[in-house]
């Protein structure tokens, strides 16, 4: 996402800069600190995976001055700072350009390293040469060094300035600097190569986790084409108002969130749903920005501007989410200020005490303790975790699961039992014609027929589910006059001159008596959670006398995929769920079954489903609660983690839950605790791994056994291994249909 720089902004607006090379959770935490340190900033925040830079200029400072002097400052920790547009970038300087191109970055870094390798293998091809020759080899390792440590070195002697404490840069300068001053120069340069190819291959697997989520601000156009009467006029698509009248072209992405008033085509919506089959649009149907247009021209009228889509508020709250630390990540960092100190005081312990209290050559003790220096390193443990949950959260956003930070995905890991809602979740939320039950010699379709024809003057959603079917059914239904609603019993009306009703049981009673045959059937449709309506003629007509001449039951369907839902959600270890409801039991138990839910309470308000999900986390710890985000906030709340359904475009469901599922699919459900499982166990495995090379190469360091250029191969190789075991979690697809069931506590099996 690019910043635009404006120069009429108020003195506390904040300022967001996007930082590049920005590779080291140490790192960032410095830079963070050395710009919060500034004269004129209030708060400075580095969003490590997003790597991005917000700013908040003190209420008495000059914006644009500070802008300049932020940008001088992370440049001089060794960082650099995107454009802002196209303008800036051609006004800026190599520098800035360099800076805005991947492309272009990427060749210089390779460059330098190519050339120092060259230096370095120069080096080595003249020291197995003649003795005369060694002057000239270390001459080449010298080179080798200062050609890939001249940027490590700058950066790091910055930010020991700006923040008073030293960084990774900072240590590697000070132990090949050591390493020259001791007479090892091949040591120190073989150590400073191989950081820089570490540093840049690590930066690059990040840069790529990165661009996941920045290729969703690609997916926008740039242009859109307006209407205006029969014109088309191409406006940025910063410049839509709502009510404007966009027309979009087969194959092209739709440039704002509207509704369809014209043309009926296919939309691609899998960036904001992530649903992998296109939807089908006519007008009245919602559509939203970055989607892609099928095979039919489409006129949409404008509902949002552009900075207040769907897609924008998806990207703004990603990024977000990115930036909040889970709790592993918090006992990382307190683990990791603790550990550098005490690694660095025990360098110059190793440094000073052995050679006056055991004798020795001093040269070999320093040696040591420049090897200690390069494992006080806190880099591969520091970026275990913001790794794994950068890419946990770029893997969700793209199969549409909106995380809001780091410990909602952890919390999701540990659920054991899930609480969903009823109607919207479990079910489709509108009820539809399940059985129609002919009577007294007529037809299914006599009967739904002429149920369509009383109720085509209704608008309750049960009167529009029988018209409906009706149409779906191509049943010609008869005009109908004199319709009159009977408040919470049914209908009436005339129809070809006669009086019929379609309505309750308890209408039925009192207008039309009928057997007790009819009563038995109308109660087994009810006892399968279904709502019963009858239909028959009050008086005599051409179709006989006053009768009953058919029942119709209707339903709250349940979605096609919650049953493989629930199945998935146990499979992934969840130990038990529970529909919460306010319907009544008889629904409740039915719809239960029908999922394959455990339990069912029905005739709940919305204080009851607070209290069930007090008594689910007693008994189970850690509960799920899915909801619509609205009538279900205080359960949602209320529970570990709040997940609601079906949001793309709902402002008041992102708000309220912890989880947003974008598109209407429960099999969201599953996969967004299948990953956060595979996070944790994902980030555990890093832990371990930074940790147990860490205390290997501390034992080998004591020792005499581990070498500088061994001690930075395995630092920078420790943090390579855990962004690469971190970054598989991009490629996650959930658990395959054959993998075993685990535990709660488990992290779940990885695709």
């Amino acid at each position: 996402m690019k910043d635009k720089v404006n120069t009429a902004e108020p003195a506390n607006a904040v300022m967001t800069f996007r930082l590049t090379g920005l590779d080291c959770a140490d790192c960032a935490e410095k830079v963070e600190r050395a710009v919060a340190g500034m004269p004129g900033v209030a708060e400075a925040r580095v969003n490590f995976g997003a790597g991005t830079l917000t700013v908040t200029p003190a209420a008495s400072a000059d914006v644009e001055n500070l802008r300049g002097r932020v940008i001088a400052q992370v440049r001089a920790a060794g960082y650099d700072v995107l454009p802002a547009d196209d303008a800036q970038l051609r006004t800026s300087g190599l520098r800035a350009f360099i800076a805005g191109n991947r492309r272009a970055r990427w060749t210089l870094v390779a460059g330098a390293l190519l050339l120092a390798g060259l230096a370095l293998a120069a080096g080595y091809q003249l020291a197995a040469g003649p003795a005369l020759l060694e002057i000239v080899a270390n001459l080449f390792f010298v080179a080798a060094t200062l050609v890939a440590g001249v940027h490590v070195a700058r950066a790091g002697l910055a930010m020991l300035r700006a923040t008073r404490a030293p960084d990774m840069n900072a240590l590697m300068s000070v132990a090949a600097l050591g390493a020259i001053l001791i007479g090892e120069p091949a040591e120190g340069a073989t150590a400073m190569v191989l950081f820089g190819v570490g540093n840049a291959l690590e930066a690059f697997t990040l840069d790529r986790a990165r661009q996941g989520i920045r290729r969703l601000v690609d997916l926008s156009p740039r242009q859109a084409s307006r209407l205006h009467g029969d014109h088309e006029h191409r406006v940025p698509v910063e410049s839509l108002e709502p009510g404007d009248v966009v027309r979009v072209r087969p194959g092209e992405r739709i440039p704002a969130d509207g509704d369809v008033v014209a043309g009926t085509s296919a939309v691609d919506q899998a960036p904001i749903t992530g649903e992998s089959v296109p939807v089908d649009k006519a007008p009245g149907d919602t559509v939203y920005a970055g989607t892609i247009n099928g095979y039919g021209l489409l006129d949409i009228r404008v509902t949002k501007r552009a900075q207040d889509t769907t897609l924008a508020r998806l990207i703004h709250l990603v990024e977000e989410a990115q930036a909040q630390r889970a709790p592993s990540q918090r006992w990382v960092d307190v683990f990791a200020r603790r550990y550098t100190p005490a690694m660095m005081l025990g360098a110059v312990l190793v440094a000073l005490v052995p050679p006056f209290l055991l004798g020795g050559d001093p040269a070999e003790w320093v040696r040591r303790a420049l090897v200690l220096l390069v494992i006080a390193c806190p880099c591969a443990l520091v970026i275990s975790t913001p790794v794994s949950i950068v890419a946990a959260i770029g893997a969700a956003a793209r199969r549409g699961v909106l995380f809001k930070g780091g410990a909602h995905l952890e919390a999701a890991g540990r659920i054991r039992a899930v609480a969903l809602d009823k109607t919207g979740t479990l079910t489709v939320g509108r009820p539809a014609v399940i059985d129609v039950v002919p009577l007294n010699g007529r037809t299914t379709a006599e009967v739904l027929a002429l149920a369509a024809a009383v109720e085509s003057g209704s608008e309750h959603p049960l009167a529009r589910a029988v018209v409906d079917e009706a149409r779906r059914r191509g049943l010609k239904v008869r005009p109908a006059t004199s319709f009159q609603a009977l408040a919470g019993r049914g209908a009436q009306a005339q129809v070809g001159g006669h009086r019929y009703l379609v309505g309750s049981h308890a209408l039925f009673e009192e207008a039309l008596p009928h057997g007790a045959t009819i009563c038995h059937q109308l109660e087994a449709l009810e006892a399968q959670g279904k709502t019963a309506m009858l239909v028959g003629h009050a008086e005599d007509c051409a179709e006989g006398p006053p009768e009953v001449v058919g029942l119709i039951a209707l339903a709250d369907t349940l979605r096609p995929e919650a049953h493989a839902a629930v199945a998935a959600l146990k499979a992934a270890g969840v130990q038990h769920t529970v529909l919460l409801t306010g319907d009544n039991a008889r629904t409740a138990q039915a719809i239960a079954a029908q999922a394959g839910v455990d339990e069912a309470r029905a005739n709940l308000l919305p204080a009851d489903k607070v209290t069930a999900v007090e008594e689910l986390l007693a008994r189970h710890e850690t509960v799920a609660m899915v909801g619509d985000g609205v009538n279900d906030a205080p359960a949602l709340a209320r529970a570990t983690v709040g997940i609601t359904l079906g949001t793309a475009g709902t402002d008041v469901a992102l708000e309220t839950a912890d989880i947003a599922l974008m598109g209407d699919d429960l099999t969201r459900l599953p996969f967004a605790i299948q990953l956060s499982r595979a996070t944790r166990r994902i980030i555990a495995q890093n832990i371990a791994l930074a940790l147990t090379i860490k205390a290997l190469f501390l034992v080998l360091a004591l020792g005499g056994l581990a070498t500088l250029w061994m001690a930075v191969f395995a630092d920078v190789g420790a943090s390579l291994l855990v962004t690469l075991n971190g970054m598989r979690l991009l490629r996650f697809d959930g658990m395959s249909p054959t993998a075993r069931p685990v535990c709660a506590d488990s992290a779940g099996p990885l695709d």
